[in-house]
This record gives C-alpha cells, sequence and structure tokens, in this order.
C-alpha cells in the first residue's frame, strides 16, 4: 500500500493595501523595479517636451537665448531636476537589470545590496546635477 499522506498545502494570503498601515513591504529590490518603470514613463511622457525645447534651441541664435533666459526660472528648473532624476534612477536601475540578466548578484543579500546602491548612486547624481543646476557652487 502507498502512503497517501498529503503534504500540507502552500498558503496564499491576499495582500492588503490600506491607506494608514500598510501590511506588506516591498523589499529595496521591488522599489527599485517600480522606482525604474516610473522613470521610464516619466522620460517617455516627456519625449515631446524635450524634442520641442530642442528644436527651439536649435532654430535660431534668438530662440536659444530665449530659452537660455527662461531656464532662469525655478519652476522649469525643478521639472528639469525631476527629469534628470528620472533619467539617473533609470540609467542606474537599467544597468543593475543587465548585470542580472548576467545572473550576477542573482543571490538576495547581493540584490539588497545591489537595489540599495542604485538608490543612493542615483540620488547622489541627481544632488549633484541640482547643485550644478541652482548654482550653488
Amino acid at each position: 500500500m502507498s502512503d497517501t499522506t498529503s503534504k500540507p498545502r502552500r498558503e496564499f494570503r491576499n495582500v492588503d493595501f490600506q491607506l494608514i498601515t500598510t501590511k506588506y513591504r516591498l523589499p529595496f529590490a521591488g522599489k527599485v523595479s517600480i522606482l525604474h518603470r516610473v522613470s521610464g514613463a516619466l522620460l517617455f511622457l516627456s519625449l515631446p517636451l524635450l524634442i520641442t525645447i530642442f528644436t527651439y534651441s536649435v532654430a535660431s541664435p534668438i530662440t536659444f537665448a530665449a530659452l537660455g533666459a527662461g531656464v532662469g526660472g525655478v519652476f522649469l528648473k525643478l521639472v528639469l531636476l525631476v527629469l534628470l532624476w528620472g533619467f539617473m534612477h533609470h540609467l542606474c536601475a537599467g544597468i543593475r537589470f543587465l548585470i542580472l540578466d548576467l545572473h550576477i548578484g542573482m543571490d538576495k543579500v547581493s540584490a539588497q545590496k545591489s537595489a540599495k546602491a542604485v538608490l543612493a548612486v542615483s540620488l547622489t547624481l541627481t544632488v549633484i546635477f541640482a547643485i550644478k543646476l541652482f548654482g550653488v557652487l
């Protein structure tokens, strides 16, 4: 006779997201993945704006000077800073995902370290560009 004892079944729980208290916390790798998608969508949606700015900048010296004067505004600098963050994060996370595609750093500890490194490097680069953009130094 065969032993028909059944294995304990895996338990699947519904992930319940609440506005005030969240019962489920994403690891850093999950946050980096979501931010990579958000930054990619941000860059894609900003393409018409960037193309328009580029066409005005190369149209004539007068429009180039007008754009240079417009970049002096705080609002446009903040928009450019958000786009710079999107580019820096998308670049750093993309390099991380390419390395993961080579099956390097696939274990949990290495993945967490590389995700934290992506956040640190992208935010550091964004701060450096913000200092340069706002002319602090």
